[in-house]
């Protein structure tokens, strides 16, 4: 399976890529070339030391707050939500009142699609720590849809890897199951 980054994580990993390349290029090539490194230029080293672990961090707050933006945190209180059924069952484009899926199959998708690496769902028996705990979360139909579809939070989207019937499935599932 190839790793899907996002915008924010693209930009992470570069800041990051930079800083180490720039560390072990110090540390192993320019310091037995010059043995006297950094010498006069201390000044100059530690600015641009400085500045790079300054970008590091920024980058590091800068974004990867956009990335957890939508990711819920583990253990925070979440209300479960009860849906009511009615004549029809959109109410909205994006938006339904009642799991379409199918949680028996959904249970299949959820262990053949890598979901129990990164999350933690006791009905699977997944003990992940990547991914937000979603027997804590509990998440709703409409949001796993949502989550599995587009991704978000550093959660890759399936979007191109799932049927839409197995985001259903999946969805389904782990809505009737988180928590119990």
């Amino acid at each position: 399976m190839p790793l899907a980054l996002t915008g924010y994580e693209i930009g992470l990993l570069t800041v990051a890529l930079v800083f180490i390349v720039f560390a072990l290029t110090v540390a192993l090539v320019v310091s037995r070339a010059r043995p006297d490194f950094p010498g006069k230029r201390l000044g100059v080293f530690l600015a641009v030391a400085i500045g790079l672990f300054l970008a590091q961090m920024t980058a590091v707050f800068l974004l990867a707050e956009k990335g957890e933006a939508d990711e819920p945190v583990a253990g925070e209180e979440t209300q479960p939500t009860e849906t009511t059924p009615t004549a029809t069952t959109e109410t909205s484009p994006t938006e339904t009142t009642e799991a379409q899926g199918d949680p028996v199959a959904g249970k299949a998708v959820f262990t053949s699609a890598g979901c129990a690496t990164c999350h933690t769902l006791a009905d699977a028996g997944a003990s992940g720590t990547v991914g937000p705990n979603l027997d804590a979360v509990q998440p709703s139909y409409d949001k796993a849809v949502a989550q599995v579809t587009k991704g978000g939070g550093g959660m890759p989207p399936f979007a191109d890897r799932l049927s839409e019937q197995q985001i259903q499935d999946v969805a389904a599932y782990v809505s009737s199951v988180a928590g119990s």
